[in-house]
């Protein structure tokens, strides 16, 4: 087990591939940023895109939307062909629309068909909660009681799930399974492969919010076999605050009417017909609702750009090594200042970032943030710490470690109450 030390930090910097991508992004200044898994930072490329937006706007006028440097009318289309890497997809099967909520809702009513006896929705209970708010108001609207037909699968520890108790759960009262590819707080990746052919042998549809997982880590949905998928791009894609989500429907359900349709579910060739009747696109395109928000999706074009240079697999490698640089650190140093760790210790079972467990969580996020380093808090007791592999360094990982040991070493956590702010 190597241990983070100053000099391994500065040679594994020397050594890295992805080091010259740190430039191409706006660091806020003397900060430490380990909260890329909520809000990844802007990019030069991102900024440029979206200032590329603007003009065909200030230049063009509507016909920015045919004659743009970047046509907005295609635009979401485009930015789901070069999401499509990412998630192991074909162009066609991915599309850039919405938000998760939205997506999911969107997804919901057009594969959660109740029939016969078939009529519960497995989820789990550590999903993060806007989720669980889709499930159950989805149910409500088949006219069913969300405390009979959401079965939330149990977690033993309260941070981590069992594949195989969630497998249990999907019995031939279930018509479909919804579940995160990697669980927000714990930072547990799921094995989606193994539960996707489970759900599929039972004839039950499933998909998942990659919220947590997209832009750091590879996937397969494709040769998986997964019905559907969600995501928001403002985490690990770095497209910026509020920036607009994806959907994933695999192509044997292409050509399927949305359960939502919208001005934008239609067949391009067709859309300014102006018929009253819907003719789908053919692609996931047709799970678009209202209009693309072309300035929240604009600055994901550049950061797209950057992942197709890096390349996911070396994202997920570097991801990797520092999350196990920064475990071995907190074993080594910090167990005996009460932390203890929440993600799975195995590279396979976990995401981008590490989570900590202390009973002064709260308070020592605040004294993080007082010491420039930007963390993260989840209730009740959770510091969530993510090394984002395009702009955070192994030095800088060092440093991140060695002031949360001064912080709790020293106390200096206690001159802060202990509990959240209003936004955590």
């Amino acid at each position: 087990m190597q241990r983070l030390t100053k000099e391994v930090a500065v040679k594994l910097d020397q050594e890295d591939p992805l080091q010259q991508f740190k430039q191409e992004f706006h660091l806020p200044e003397n900060t430490y940023y380990m909260d890329g898994n909520s809000l990844g930072l802007l990019s030069k490329r991102s900024e440029q895109a979206l200032l590329t937006s603007l003009q065909d706007w200030k230049q063009l006028g509507i016909n920015g939307w045919t004659e743009g440097k970047e046509p907005w009318f295609y635009l979401s289309e485009k930015l789901g062909a070069k999401t499509a890497p990412l998630i192991g997809a074909k162009p066609a099967e991915v599309i850039n629309t919405g938000s998760i909520t939205t997506n999911l809702h969107q997804l919901l009513a057009t594969f959660y068909k109740p029939e016969g006896k078939k009529t519960k929705i497995v989820a789990d209970e550590l999903n993060f909660p806007s989720d669980i708010y889709a499930l159950k108001s989805q149910l409500e609207l088949h006219g069913y009681e969300p405390s009979e037909h959401l079965v939330q699968v149990k977690s033993a520890d309260g941070y981590t799930l069992s594949e195989d108790s969630i497998i249990d759960a999907l019995n031939d009262e279930v018509a479909l399974v919804l579940l995160p590819s990697v669980l927000y707080r714990s930072g547990q990746l799921l094995n989606i492969e193994k539960i996707t052919e489970a759900a599929k042998d039972r004839g039950i549809t499933v998909g998942f919010d990659l919220a947590h997982s997209i832009g750091a880590l590879p996937h397969e949905l494709h040769d998986w076999g997964v019905d559907f998928a969600v995501w928001c791009t403002y985490k690990y894609l770095n497209s910026g605050p509020g920036g607009v989500g994806g959907l994933f429907v695999h192509e044997k359900h292409l050509g399927r009417k949305p359960g939502l349709a919208g001005w934008f579910s239609s067949n391009k060739d067709k859309q300014f017909d102006m018929d009253h009747d819907l003719t789908p696109a053919e692609s996931a395109g047709a799970f678009q609702m209202g209009t693309p928000h072309i300035l929240s999706s604009a600055p994901l074009l550049g950061s797209l750009d950057i992942f197709q240079e890096a390349g996911i697999e070396q994202v997920r490698q570097k991801s990797l090594k520092q999350t196990r640089f920064m475990m071995n650190f907190i074993e080594e140093e910090l167990a005996q200042l009460g932390f203890t760790i929440a993600n799975p210790e195995e590279d396979q079972r976990r995401g981008g970032h590490v989570s900590l467990i202390h009973e002064e969580a709260a308070s020592i996020c605040k004294a993080l943030k007082q010491a420039h380093v930007i963390p993260d808090f989840r209730s009740p007791n959770v510091i969530r710490l993510a090394p984002i592999a395009f702009y955070t360094s192994y030095t800088d990982l060092y440093e991140v470690m060695m002031i949360l040991k001064d912080i709790v070493k020293h106390g200096k956590q206690k001159k802060f109450k202990n509990e959240r702010d209003t936004i955590a």
